[in-house]
């Protein structure tokens, strides 16, 4: 029986045309696996399955996903991070494609807590755009012992009475345009220049924003992605380690396709340890008009 297996051009273009032909035609595919999306079973025979190639300086991992789930393609990902997905796979399948860096499939990994939330995260200045956007490194005016700081939480909260993955970002402190002396907050500012809009009411949702994505890859959280200057994306946010998400989550981002991205200003939202707290904490900053948003799609799951 032939497999409803999906190579996209650029996984070909990664794999070659030999290996992404001998997929195709069932010697290098596996028959069963478990979806890099939403880590419920797939059958390459029995429904229309995605190949999605993470693709580090030195190494790649090929994934299977349910096709519904997210479309084939190629994901680049730090070289730390892929070290540590490859680290955790108990035992890669008799038949997985072998490629000149280390690929195979992604193993499960463990359930999370209610909450996923990594502190605070550095944001790397590579992940600055060539104009107008959110400068990856805000405190370049500063010295280098207080760049930029993140922090991330992930949640559910609820649209009217859908519950929606969101990510609720909040930096340590100030964070200033590039050669920004003054220490004034522009974290929100510089937000809405590259499209995210500010939130009135937390029962609607906001809308998608062209470019933008969330990496959610083998069952952690990845990194958050903005469009790149030449095309294609790049990191706006990369986590140390990828980080656990709980099922609820996974699953409410899988279903609905995307994530809703919440930025507050320092001080505004804290770490909050229940959904409900975060949700009290994140009205109270809408009041103030201390909220900016958007949709952003998955990328790689």
């Amino acid at each position: 029986m032939p497999r409803m297996l999906d190579v996209s051009d650029e996984v070909r273009s990664e794999i070659g045309d030999d290996e992404a032909d001998r997929l195709l035609g069932g010697d290098r595919a596996p028959d069963s696996y478990e979806c890099t999306s939403c880590r419920t079973p797939g059958d390459t025979h029995a429904e229309p399955t995605s190949t999605v190639l993470f693709v580090g300086d030195e190494t790649a991992v090929l994934a299977f996903a349910h096709a519904r789930c997210i479309p084939s393609q190629v994901v680049p990902v730090s070289e730390e991070q892929l070290a540590g997905a490859v680290r955790s796979i108990s035992q890669a399948p008799p038949d997985a494609p072998a490629f000149p860096a280390p690929v195979t499939a992604p193993a499960p990994f463990a359930d999370a807590t209610p909450f996923a939330d990594p502190g605070p995260m550095t944001v790397p200045a590579a992940v600055a755009p060539a104009q107008g956007g959110f400068a990856g490194n805000p405190a370049a005016s500063r010295p280098a012992a207080q760049a930029a700081i993140l922090g991330i939480t992930c949640g559910l909260v609820l649209h009217g009475k859908v519950g929606h993955a969101s990510l609720v970002v909040e930096p340590t402190g100030p964070v200033g345009r590039p050669g920004n002396t003054s220490g004034a907050d522009e974290f929100l500012d510089l937000l809405q220049d590259a499209g995210f809009q500010p939130v009135t009411d937390l029962d609607e949702t906001p809308g998608q924003l062209p470019g933008w994505s969330v990496l959610v890859a083998m069952g952690k959280l990845h990194a958050i992605l903005q469009p790149a200057a030449g095309g294609g994306s790049t990191g706006w946010w990369q986590a140390h380690q990828p980080l656990q998400v709980t099922d609820a989550w996974r699953t409410a981002a899988s279903q609905l396709s995307e994530v809703t991205m919440y930025a507050v200003p320092a001080g505004t939202v804290g770490r909050q340890p229940r959904e409900d707290l975060l949700r009290q904490a994140l009205e109270r900053a809408v009041t103030l008009g201390q909220v900016v948003a958007a949709s952003l799609p998955l990328a790689g799951t």
